[in-house]
């Protein structure tokens, strides 16, 4: 039988911590040895630089009129027949673009609905668009679209041309996927069933994180073109079949709220123009606001988090990084220092998405510079002790722990292609890849939550995704929901819509935020 336990490892690493064994993450597992994490395994990348498609540009000296034209293209290598199988829907879409003298290969995840129907003006080819648009430097641009393949209804591949202003002619190709739910799956398995549900406030943008304490749910909402700005919703939770709205809170000009968290009397808001906000809950169904910790500054901060005394807060920005404040008083934070990763003014897209801690040791989701792993014992002075970066790193959020006394982490990735990663960080300077969870590429992780031997993962358009993590290097999925409800419409663009927020705070349910459907409750499994 596995055993939990808050062992002797726990002891020895609290020394000195700095309030750290009341932590969310401090959790020892001990599992018998024949179940030891593992041997390293080869990582292959999220996605390769190739061609998605395989069409070609005729000229690379192209009129306005040209761009806006099929004769562009030289489809020769296509199997255009193929596409008339193709099922008009909202399509998950990577672009891959191609290189120039100042980038190297890269690649964007969107979303786009695409109708398929044969056009007469285009030689009866079932998909062709072309848009104009002007830069903000005030170019003209022209985008263009054609498909090239399918793969079944639901699958199909093209290429992309971008004209702006007097530069050369850009082609990029691209596959997308219809986003359905996974062949076979029901609404949902493992005893994962749906216990309540409440939708956010109106008006009150796109739900994305939700924090539980006091008998509370707080779920935070960020802007939507559709749905206002975001704000603050907060649910009484009396009868977890009935969760029941009692507050709807937004501060004017400041609408982007994408993460929460709480200790004592205290909830922290990670706001995108405000940095912290500071609101007291000791009336817990009417949330007070107290203070932002911006200076006087224009802030970006993305998500944060408490463990023990500390409040740590990353920031989208890059520059700004990892901040940490001391909350002994909760109410009245005081800043202990920061760290901003050197990646940022290199070549990487690289900013402090996400985090979380054990101990005195801090993990940072870096985006394109992977996990980071540092020693923030001392807040003024955090030294990086190593990091891990697979190969198109987009590192988004992670959890750890002490696995039969070994340090595993569960990181997840956000873009095409990115998936659960299991690692062994003994050695923070050499980490290993042991274990690897995977669904289909076209749909990733958003967060996860580590309890005992389950990791909960929110997985978009994929629900609730519960996985037996006994066997740190062979993740077994053992439960799941389907909470994104299918239908043939447009995302608004993005990817990044369904099972969004989650957190397991230990009182017999599981909280997770849906962006279309605001807060669901079901029982832990």
């Amino acid at each position: 039988m596995v055993k939990w336990t808050y062992g002797v490892v726990a002891t020895l690493m609290c020394v000195g911590s700095l309030g750290a064994c009341n932590s969310r993450d401090y959790e020892v597992v001990e599992v018998p040895v024949d179940l030891s994490p593992g041997a390293p395994i080869q990582d292959a990348a999220d996605w390769a630089p190739e061609p998605l498609a395989a069409c070609s540009l005729r000229s690379t000296v192209l009129t306005a009129e040209d761009c806006e034209s099929m004769d562009a293209f030289d489809l020769s290598g296509c199997d255009l027949a193929s596409l008339n199988g193709l099922a008009s829907g909202s399509f998950n879409v990577r672009v891959l673009e191609a290189a120039t003298a100042a980038l190297p290969v890269s690649q964007y995840f969107t979303n786009l609905y695409f109708y398929f129907e044969p056009d007469p003006a285009h030689g009866g080819h079932p998909y062709f668009r072309t848009s104009t648009f002007t830069l903000p430097d005030g170019r003209p641009s022209i985008l263009t679209e054609v498909g090239c393949a399918a793969q079944g209804p639901d699958r199909l591949t093209g290429c992309e041309l971008r004209c702006t202003g007097a530069d050369a002619p850009l082609l990029s190709t691209f596959e997308g996927a219809r986003v359905r739910r996974r062949p076979g799956e029901a609404e949902s398995s493992g005893g994962l069933t749906l216990l309540g549900e409440a939708a956010i406030g109106e008006r009150m943008g796109i739900p994305v994180d939700v924090y539980v304490t006091k008998g509370h749910a707080y779920v935070v909402s960020i802007n939507s073109i559709d749905n206002g700005p975001g704000g603050l919703s907060v649910f009484d939770l009396k009868v977890r079949t009935a969760p029941r709205l009692v507050r709807a809170v937004q501060i004017p000009g400041n609408g982007y709220w994408n993460g929460v968290w709480a200790k004592d009397d205290a909830l922290y808001v990670a706001s995108a123009s405000r940095g912290v906000l500071v609101f007291d809950i000791t009336d817990p169904a009417n949330p007070t606001f107290v203070r932002d910790l911006s200076d006087g500054n224009r802030v970006n901060i993305h998500t944060l988090f408490v463990s023990g005394n500390r409040l740590y807060s990353m920031s989208a920005s890059g520059r700004v990084g990892t901040t940490i404040h001391d909350v002994t008083n909760a109410r009245e934070p005081v800043r202990l220092g920061s760290y901003s990763d050197p990646s940022f003014t290199g070549a990487d897209i690289s900013y402090s998405h996400d985090a979380t801690s054990l101990n005195h040791l801090l993990f940072v989701s870096h985006w394109n510079a992977g996990l980071l792993i540092l020693d923030a014992k001392d807040p003024a002075n955090v030294k990086k002790l190593g990091a891990y970066k697979p190969p198109h790193a987009t590192s988004h959020t992670s959890r750890v722990a002490y696995m039969n006394n070994n340090l595993i982490a569960f990181e997840g990735g956000e873009n095409w292609g990115a998936h659960l990663r299991v690692l062994n960080l003994n050695d923070p300077e050499n980490p290993t890849l042991i274990g690897e969870y995977k669904l289909s590429p076209e749909v990733s992780i958003h967060n996860m939550e580590l309890v005992g031997g389950r990791l909960y993962l929110t997985h978009y358009q994929y629900g609730v995704r519960v996985l037996d993590v006994t066997r740190p290097a062979r993740p077994r999925e053992i439960a799941y929901f389907n909470t994104w409800q299918e239908k043939d419409s447009d995302f608004g663009g993005s990817p990044y819509v369904g099972a969004i927020g989650i957190r397991v705070p230990g009182d017999g349910y599981v909280y997770v935020v849906d962006t279309e459907r605001g807060l669901l409750i079901f029982p832990e499994v």
